[in-house]
């Protein structure tokens, strides 16, 4: 039988580095999953199949708001699975699998372009949505139950989030690059999503197989209904206000995902290497300074290091509004720093979700982990979706151009304010102001103590 979770905030041996690792490939799969789609779907039918921005906008936005109800039912079915992998690690391999063979659906393109076309790309899109909450929300909770201790909690987001950090990077970078290689418009895009089901699968079978000889706790009693668990994450005030600063935040990074191939052909005038430019130069950065930023964390306390890194994101987009005076190196630089401010604020809103898990199952003595992980997946995905759905009607609104020939229309000063201010000032306002939640944040014990 698996060994019962330790206390909250207890200290333990540390888990090996294999655990840490395994678990952490797991990244690859919701990097994947969190960064293409934000990057590429919205230009993919606006310029590829043809669709109008602003309907493009609701059918990005439309599948994935649907988690927002799947992720809690998810959770629960998690929390209550028994076998023989424990009650996480089925999903990572079952729905893992299916989440890379929908993702490759979503870009085959079986009805050309047109009304049909996009239609087609939201159900498959809908499909795949579904399939990643049965992966995401088990995969989140297993931290709080690979380990009771805070701090080894803290270890494992770093190693997490340097493979996230990978992840967004490979997939990125690379899948423009795929893109154009397999020769552009439908069939480039037909070739990308198969690289990146490759890249998922990758991450959801070393997920599974890394973390086959960790803890995972015992199935334990939880509240007797959805409703009842549900209430319990929203008298939790810590987890409730942490939850709802991440999803403003996650919107505000999804509207810069949504806009980098945008901003590239647009404010740059580089479509060809401006995405992967744009990508390298937000990515890379945060592989070299995760040490840097788990140092800052055990100085000035998580919930502390959140809101500085919060800052410095805001900071970097909010200076890319000058972007069309600046050289193009300058810009580069300045997308440099916004990436340092996103690495360390994955990485701490993360490492408090665990801690919050543990706190509400230590108050109530009762398996939370599956809902509260549930509703925290939802609510990023929710926000993942919902920035490529503002950014679309911001084009919208300012009148963007839609084309299916593979490359954007030409497009007017409006349409490309829009662009510009979409990219900087919008996610500099949610990521900054969402900060502003976390005010009197607390647990007991506090985890900056921890």
């Amino acid at each position: 039988m698996d060994a019962p979770p330790a206390a909250a905030g207890s200290v333990e041996a540390p888990l090996p580095r294999r655990v840490h690792a395994g678990y952490a490939l797991g990244s690859l799969a919701t990097g994947a999953f969190g960064t293409v789609p934000g990057l590429l779907l919205l230009p993919y039918l606006t310029d590829t199949l043809g669709v109008a921005a602003g309907v493009a906008a609701l059918l990005v936005l439309v599948p994935k708001a649907w988690d927002v109800l799947v992720n809690p039912v998810a959770g629960r079915i998690s929390d209550r699975t028994r076998s023989r992998w424990g009650p996480r690690r089925p999903w990572l391999l079952g729905a893992g699998l299916a989440l890379a063979v929908l993702f490759a659906a979503i870009f085959a393109a079986p009805f050309g372009s047109g009304p049909a076309a996009g239609a087609y790309v939201a159900l498959a899109f809908l499909a795949t949505a579904t399939a990643f909450a049965f992966f995401q929300v088990p995969y989140v909770a297993m931290p709080a139950e690979l380990t009771g201790d805070r701090a080894e909690r803290t270890r494992m987001m770093s190693w997490r989030i340097a493979v996230l950090a990978l992840a967004i990077l490979v997939s990125g970078a690379v899948a423009p690059m795929v893109v154009t290689a397999g020769g552009d418009g439908v069939a480039g895009h037909r070739w990308m999503g198969l690289f990146v089901a490759a890249l998922i699968a990758l991450g959801a079978l070393g997920a599974f197989l890394g973390t086959r000889a960790a803890p995972v706790g015992a199935v334990t009693e939880t509240e007797p209904s959805l409703r009842a668990q549900l209430a319990v994450a929203r008298a939790h005030r810590p987890f409730r206000a942490l939850l709802l600063c991440f999803v403003i935040q996650s919107a505000g990074v999804a509207t810069i995902l949504a806009g980098v191939s945008y901003f590239a052909d647009q404010i740059l005038r580089d479509p060809a290497n401006g995405p992967t430019l744009l990508f390298a130069c937000f990515v890379g950065p945060a592989l070299l300074v995760m040490p840097v930023w788990t140092r800052v964390g055990a100085r000035l306390g998580k919930r502390s290091a959140l809101v500085v890194a919060s800052v410095l994101l805001a900071a970097g987009a909010a200076a890319l509004v000058a972007a069309p005076v600046l050289p193009a190196v300058a810009v580069y630089a300045v997308v440099a720093l916004l990436g340092v401010g996103y690495a360390g604020q994955q990485v701490f809103a993360l490492a408090l979700l665990p801690d919050c898990v543990a706190d509400s199952t230590a108050r109530t003595g009762r398996r939370q982990a599956g809902v509260l992980t549930g509703l925290w997946t939802a609510g990023e995905t929710f926000g993942l979706a919902l920035g490529p759905g503002i950014y679309g009607l911001v084009l919208a609104l300012t009148g963007y151009v839609s084309s299916d020939t593979g490359t954007a229309a030409a497009q007017s000063d409006t349409a490309r304010l829009g662009v510009l201010l979409g990219f900087s000032v919008l996610p500099a306002a949610l990521v900054g102001g969402a900060v502003l939640l976390l005010r009197g944040w607390t647990l007991h014990p506090d985890p900056e103590d921890a």
